[in-house]
């Protein structure tokens, strides 16, 4: 009996540590989520006002104008495709649907500064297009007018074509998860089928098209390569260009300041018209919308206005890339390149390690202390994605900058003693970046396959003598093992495409294939900058076809 009570006693010692623990470990990756955050607050709050002064008087205004228009624009674009093609594919049957209700997911995989500099190969002046009109017209370079693609709306078109894949996804899922009574019921008091679409199913798809379309903007203000190389002044560039052009560290901490704002406010606003949303399915759950069989014209004009975001989006940028790799004087096997694989993997692979256990801790401490502690820290771990990737990375740098050169100034007077930077430029601050940035998207993935675990299974384990880390560790982790793989996959591919945290925050003489990538084409050295591109882009199709494997069997 003493035995017994011993082993009892010791097992609620582990799991009051286990607890403790966990608990511990989340709360350091919530503070951590919203470190940045207030370290930008603060540093443009305590910061000298004569540079953004000077911006106000003059590309302020500029930057939140190019800024809203880029943002309505890819709002409406993205929408219309995604809705569009996703009604399409669900409630109709032609020719190709099953081909192309996959490959309407593939220009996810594309970053949008890649597509960028592969359309400004074929459509800028000297580029094929222009050349081919020219020796066919007998044009001269004023003869004649030409869509400029170095602009807001050719930025806003990119976009829209790597983007509208998270409208598509998510409106899809909402039309087929709905049941067909409401629309049915609809028809049947004389609506037609266009009509019983915007008037029942569209309604009803509402929050998760909403939240698709948040995405989008989300990427959107986020988005540094693609405006950068189209010159394009946005809150992103202006914080770079403050960093690094001016050197004015106060005035990047304003500007990411406006811009956290801005993401904040566009992300409570979904979150609240999502929360006074309340919609639910008439029917039964299994009666599925009917598909309507086209032909002739229609299924023809069908096909068309699925297959041409696909063609836009990825066949015919792939196509225009190899071609560029082929043509450039990049060597992929060469000693410089695998240094830039080198790097781009080991960032890539940290990250997503590092972000996964981050959410295991943060998920796993929601569900075994659920109350406004681990609600909290699950609120502020998912901040990230509203931020992008330039606010971090002066959330982060301002106060490690701090630190590091208070510590070596007091090293120095004490011992005579120089510590240099000892956190900031490090790799292991760019990973803390990283973690910050992608963290929801891990903690999404972790908590889908949680909730398959049922609550009993906890019990069991308890009962047998097991510790909530050994809860975790031989009940949990075995049954998420492919939601932790799908997690750490997308972090990866995430991490590899990211550019602006990169760009400011990477170690001296660490390039990545990004900025690579980014920097032959500011060079305007396209067919070189296609080489590390397509490399990203072959990394990033491996979440895209595990999406595509899903979508397929929807049905």
């Amino acid at each position: 009996m003493a035995d017994v009570e011993f082993s009892e006693h010791g097992t609620r010692n582990r799991g009051a540590l286990g607890t403790r623990l966990v608990a511990t470990v989340a709360c350091l990756v919530a503070a951590a989520c919203l470190l940045p955050m207030l370290a930008v607050v603060l540093a443009a709050v305590t910061g000298g006002t004569d540079t953004i002064s000077h911006l106000m008087e003059t590309v302020l205004p500029g930057y939140a104008l190019t800024t809203a228009v880029l943002v309505v624009l890819v709002a409406i674009g993205t929408f219309s495709i995604g809705v569009g093609a996703a009604w399409l594919v669900t409630m109709t049957r032609f020719p190709g649907v099953r081909f192309l209700e996959i490959a309407l997911v593939l220009p996810l995989a594309f970053p949008a500064y890649v597509l960028a500099y592969a359309y400004t190969f074929i459509l800028d002046h000297p580029g094929i297009v222009q050349t081919t009109l020219r020796d066919i017209t007998g044009w001269g370079p004023r003869d004649y007018w030409f869509p400029e693609i170095r602009s807001t709306e050719g930025a806003a078109a990119m976009l829209i074509l790597v983007l509208y894949p998270y409208v598509y996804l998510l409106a899809r899922a909402a039309f087929l998860q709905q049941s067909a009574s409401a629309f049915l019921a609809a028809r049947a008091l004389g609506k037609s089928p266009w009509l019983a679409f915007w008037h029942v199913s569209l309604p009803m798809a509402r929050p998760a098209i909403a939240g698709g379309v948040l995405l989008a903007i989300m990427e959107t203000i986020a988005d540094f390569g693609t405006v950068a190389y189209f010159g394009v002044q946005t809150f992103a560039t202006g914080i770079y260009t403050s960093w690094f052009s001016i050197g004015d560290r106060a005035a990047a901490a304003q500007l990411a300041l406006c811009l956290l704002g801005f993401a904040l406010l566009m992300a409570v606003a979904e979150r609240m018209q999502r929360g006074k949303a309340k919609y639910y399915q008439a029917g039964k759950s299994h009666a599925s919308l009917p598909s309507a069989q086209l032909k002739g014209w229609q299924a023809a004009a069908a096909f068309t206005l699925c297959a041409i975001p696909v063609l836009l989006g990825f066949l015919l940028p792939v196509f225009i890339l190899v071609q560029m790799g082929m043509e450039s004087e990049q060597n992929l096997l060469s000693r410089r390149y695998i240094g830039f694989i080198q790097n781009s993997l080991t960032l890539a692979g940290t990250a997503a390690v590092v972000t996964v256990f981050a959410a295991i801790c943060v998920g796993f401490f929601q569900r075994l202390r659920p109350g406004r502690v681990s609600s909290g820290a699950g609120y502020m771990a998912r901040l990230g994605y509203a931020v992008p990737g330039g606010v971090i990375a002066v959330g982060l740098i301002v106060p490690f900058a701090s630190f590091d050169n208070a510590l070596d100034a007091w090293m120095r007077q004490t011992f005579d003693i120089s510590t240099g930077l000892l956190v900031t430029g490090s790799i292991w601050l760019l990973v803390a970046a990283y973690m910050v940035r992608f963290l929801a998207a891990a903690l999404s993935a972790y908590e889908g396959g949680q909730s398959t675990v049922h609550a009993n299974m906890d019990a069991a384990s308890r009962s047998l003598g097991q510790s909530p880390l050994g809860t975790l560790r031989r009940v949990h982790l075995p049954i998420l093992t492919p939601s932790l793989l799908t997690a750490l996959l997308i972090v990866f591919v995430d991490v590899m495409k990211e550019l602006p945290a990169t760009l400011i925050m990477r170690p001296f003489n660490f390039d990545t294939l990004a900025v690579q990538a980014y920097r032959l084409a500011s060079d305007e050295r396209l067919e070189g900058a296609a080489v590390p591109s397509l490399v990203i882009l072959a990394v990033g199709l491996l979440p895209v076809i595990l999406i595509c494997r899903q979508v397929g069997r929807r049905r």
